[in-house]
Formats: structure tokens, C-alpha cells, sequence
């Protein structure tokens, strides 16, 4: 049998050496190719993917978390922090200009009143003080006359009783001068009025405003009312199984009308008595300035049980994945290729107690708090970016 040989020019022989050489040289530099292999609990960004994922720090803080008991009640002022404003001896409303919420100051005038009977209190106020000159002076004679045996005993105890008598009309007019807002000691027969001013006893806002020009008010009538908001105080009610739970000096947070503000108080007295409803009142002093808050208004409140000082974050500061906790803290800023990165690394924690937006955090032992810095905003965009890695895939 005839062979058959296949003849392959030269150059055909060189071109399939040189494409094998090509080949084997790209494997070879693709296999020493330099990759970077990121540690398991390492999840990096670029400053602009996390300023996109809106990345935060934060430090840890040391708070009292505990458990809440949580209650409704009311706004109230302390006795005197609420004035009821009234005429003691009736009259006319002669002008006022106020209107309810205007602020007033301590002895600002509210209206002026107007009535006939200032007019005899005044004028008998005078003429018994122009009658005290003379009793005065009889009252000295006879006592002189009486101890020169002048005069008996009976006429000195009569001239007594005559001038203590006088002297106490006087301070019983000078009393009513007072009530009526009179000074008896700039009253004299040249400014005798018939007309008075009603001031305000304490600074604060007018609640209402009961009178109008011209009407009568009576000794019984309310014509203005004054709330001083400076000096509030919550009104809370509790159920009798809270009553161990709670005690002077414990913290309250409380919300105005279904409201987002946080407002603080402090306990200062709880109820000594449960009332046929089963509940108990416990008395809080709001502290700091609440300028929304009027008395009246309506409040949710949580009072915080004592509690030691924990480590704790804001809530969303922790994330969890497969039943377990993580937080994310600042490991090293980089550059790559000219581009900037952060590493974050991602620690296992325990949650604790939550309160008021915050979580307690079970660090690992060994965990520095003092010089670590926490991802609170976008730590579950740092969760996502890690399991889309595959480095966190169930």
C-alpha cells in the first residue's frame, strides 16, 4: 500500500509554534496575575459608593438602659405658678387691652376698675388719720396729767380705748387700701380716686380673660387667669403592679399630643394612696426648655427603671443576619489605582436592652470602645455590600 505524506511549508510550521507560544504566554501572566483576597470581615467602598450609601460614625455611649414603664397623663404648674385674678370689692370695668396668651409681668396692670366705694374707703382712711393727731396728743395728756394725780384713772382708760380704737380703724382701712391695690402711704386729700388698678400678681401668659368694658364684676367673679409655664410639671397615672417600680429621681421621656419632640422630667413624687380604679399619680418636674408645652396638653410618657451605664449605640447602628448581630467599625482609609477606599471591619456582638432609639452592645473581649469608630448611618447598606461579596452567602 502506497503511503501518503503530508508536506507542511515552513512558514505554516513557525505560525503554530508562535500562536502556541502566545497561548502559553497569556495563561502564564493571567495565572500570575496579582489579585487582592480581602479578609473575611472586610467589606470595603469607595469614598463615593459611601458617601452614596450614606455612611456615619459615631463613638459609643454610656447610658442607663433598662426596662420602661410606660404612661399617659397631663401637664400641670405647681399652686404657685397659677394665679386666679379677681376684685375683691367689686366694680365697673373701667378699660383693659389684654387678650388671651398675651404675656404679663408681676405687677403689670390688667385692667382698671371703678367703683363708689374706693371713694368711702379713702376718705374714711383720711379723716381717722386726721383724728389720730388729736387722739394721739389727748391719749399723751392725760397719761402726763394722770401721773401728776390730775386726773383719775377712769379718764386715762377712757382716752385708751378711744385712741387703740382709732388706731385700729386705721390699720383695718389701710388693709382694704392694700386689697384694693391703694398705697395708704402715697394717699393723701389731692389724689383720692374712684378708680383702681388691677395688677398681676405673677409673671406668666393669660389662660382667660373673663371681662369686658363696662361690666360689673362681683368679689366671687374670676377675671383673668395666669399660667406661668416656666415651672411645669407632669400629672402621670400608673397602675398599682408599677408602684415598687418606680421612686424619686428616676428619668421620664415624655411626647406632647402623639408628637415626635422628646421632652425630659424628673420624678419628684410618687402617689402615697391607689384609687378605687386601681392607679396611682406620680408627680415629674420637666427640666430644660420646652417652649411647644402648655399646661392642659395631653402626654405619652416611658419612665426609665434604673438602670447601670452600659455601652450602648443607636439602634440602627446594628444589624443582623443568619440570627446573628454584627456592627460595623473603621478599619483603614487606601488607594487603589489612584481612587480612594475605606475599609470597614464587621464585628460579631449580642444585643441587650433597647430604650429610647438605643441598644445596649456585648462587645467581644478585648474590644477597644475608647478608640473604635462606629458606622451608625448605613451599616445595613455596609451588610448588603458584604453579602453581595458572597463572603456572607447562606
Amino acid at each position: 500500500m502506497a503511503k501518503i505524506i503530508y508536506k507542511f511549508p515552513a512558514f505554516a510550521i513557525g505560525l503554530s509554534l508562535l500562536l502556541i507560544s502566545c497561548n502559553m504566554n497569556d495563561k502564564t501572566a493571567s495565572e500570575t496575575e496579582e489579585v487582592e483576597v480581602l479578609p473575611e470581615d472586610i467589606v470595603e467602598l469607595r469614598d463615593d459608593q459611601a458617601k452614596l450609601a450614606g455612611i456615619k460614625f459615631g463613638k459609643f455611649e454610656m447610658k442607663s438602659i433598662g426596662n420602661v414603664i410606660k404612661s399617659n397623663g397631663v401637664i400641670s404648674v405647681p399652686p404657685q405658678s397659677f394665679a386666679t385674678v379677681s376684685m375683691p370689692l367689686g366694680g365697673f370695668i373701667k378699660s383693659t387691652n389684654l387678650l388671651p396668651g398675651n404675656a404679663v409681668s408681676r405687677g403689670q396692670v390688667l385692667a382698671i376698675i371703678e367703683n363708689q366705694e374706693f371713694v368711702d374707703i379713702q376718705q374714711n382712711y383720711l379723716e381717722a388719720k386726721n383724728r389720730l393727731v388729736f387722739a394721739k396728743a389727748e391719749y399723751e395728756r392725760h397719761i402726763n396729767l394722770y401721773k401728776d394725780d390730775v386726773y383719775s384713772e377712769k379718764n386715762v382708760q377712757q382716752v385708751t380705748v378711744d385712741y387703740k380704737n382709732l388706731l385700729a380703724v386705721i390699720r383695718s382701712l389701710e388693709q382694704k387700701l392694700t386689697m384694693i391695690g391703694i398705697d395708704p402711704d402715697q394717699l393723701t386729700e389731692e389724689n383720692i380716686s374712684s378708680s383702681v388698678s388691677l395688677r398681676s400678681p405673677i409673671k406668666g401668659f393669660l389662660k382667660s380673660v373673663n371681662i369686658n368694658i363696662g361690666k360689673y364684676v362681683s368679689p366671687t367673679d374670676v377675671l383673668f387667669e395666669i399660667v406661668n409655664s416656666e415651672n411645669l410639671y407632669l400629672e402621670l397615672t400608673l397602675f398599682e403592679k408599677d408602684a415598687e417600680k418606680v421612686s424619686e429621681g428616676q428619668k421620664v421621656k415624655f411626647f406632647v399630643n402623639n408628637g415626635s419632640d422628646v421632652h425630659e422630667a424628673v420624678i419628684i413624687q410618687t402617689g402615697k394612696s391607689v384609687g378605687d380604679d386601681k392607679t396611682f399619680k406620680v408627680f415629674a418636674t420637666v427640666t430644660g426648655q420646652c417652649d411647644d408645652v402648655l399646661p392642659g396638653m395631653y402626654v405619652n410618657a416611658v419612665i426609665e427603671e434604673s438602670a447601670e451605664q452600659v455601652p450602648s449605640l443607636p439602634s440602627e447602628a446594628i444589624v443582623s443576619f443568619d440570627d446573628k448581630d454584627y456592627i460595623f467599625v473603621f478599619e483603614t482609609e487606601k488607594e487603589e489605582e489612584g481612587q480612594p477606599f475605606t475599609e470597614y471591619r464587621i464585628i460579631e456582638v449580642r444585643k441587650g436592652v433597647t430604650s429610647s432609639g438605643f441598644t445596649e452592645v456585648i462587645l467581644p473581649e478585648g474590644f477597644n470602645i475608647d478608640a473604635s469608630r462606629v458606622v451608625i448611618v448605613g451599616a445595613y447598606n455596609l451588610l448588603s455590600a458584604k453579602k453581595n461579596a458572597g463572603e456572607m452567602a447562606c
